[in-house]
């Protein structure tokens, strides 16, 4: 689509790893950045289950929206060479899990059940799974997508109550 040759790619980009860091981590990075300054304030705006739902169901849109993006990461992942290699270039997702865990751990009562720093990464995994991979787990007749998110939020703020009635 840029209308350019394999070689000019090629000086731009010192491998196809080069090209895929460019091509999926800035843009990604960048509607993370995107999805965090919207939310800024937003979560102080509403501490409640209401406010941790909108939370959950803009994640929701987020993530589906971005899904491409999110499978191909998924995809490098399991080819890459370096087992450590991966979303460690996403630094707006590095800032989204440090700003859920701090929002977590301010409002939990006394110490938590479990880490906030644990919590957020596996909420964030648990509605990126729902999401990406809906087609499979929920086959057609199973519910509707209506139905399906619903269960996912429910599930998520179900989970989050974990640490001490969080919400």
């Amino acid at each position: 689509r840029a209308e350019v040759t394999e070689a000019q790619i090629f000086r731009c980009f010192t491998s196809k790893g080069d090209l895929f860091r460019t091509a999926i981590f800035a843009p990604l990075n960048r509607h993370f950045t995107d999805h965090q300054a919207r939310r800024t304030g937003a979560e102080d705006a509403v501490p409640t289950r209401q406010g941790a739902r909108e939370f959950i169901a803009e994640l929701q849109d987020f993530i589906g929206e971005h899904s491409g993006m999110l499978m191909s990461l998924a995809v490098a992942k399991a080819y890459a060479q370096d087992p450590t290699e991966g979303g460690a270039g996403l630094d707006g997702l590095t800032t989204y899990f440090e700003r859920g865990a701090g929002m977590m751990r301010s409002r939990v009562k006394g110490e938590p059940t479990v880490a906030p720093e644990l919590m957020v990464r596996v909420s964030f995994a648990a509605v990126l799974g729902c999401v990406l991979f809906s087609d499979w787990l929920f086959p057609p007749g199973v519910a509707s997508a209506a139905e399906f998110r619903e269960a996912t939020l429910g599930f998520m703020l179900d989970g989050l109550n974990a640490n001490n009635d969080y919400i």
